[in-house]
């Protein structure tokens, strides 16, 4: 008796189990409907001048070389 309640429980604990995961599924779903991926970013204006730098003669970075210092 006490085996068919424990497995009872257990087939009740993986329906309640998997019907959560199913309503969690379709939250994350209805999130991924609701939210727009296909809308470009704002442009970016920037005045003149005032752009990104760009390396001028030097390195970014020091050298690697292959000495100890």
């Amino acid at each position: 008796m006490e085996t068919l309640i424990a497995l009872a429980a257990v087939a009740l604990l993986i329906v309640l189990g998997t019907r959560l995961i199913h309503r969690l599924n379709a939250q994350h779903d209805a999130r991924i409907a609701a939210h727009r991926f296909s809308d470009p970013y704002p442009p970016i204006h920037r005045p003149p001048g005032h752009g990104r730098h760009t390396p001028t003669g030097r390195a970014t970075r020091p050298k690697v070389t292959d000495t100890w210092p």
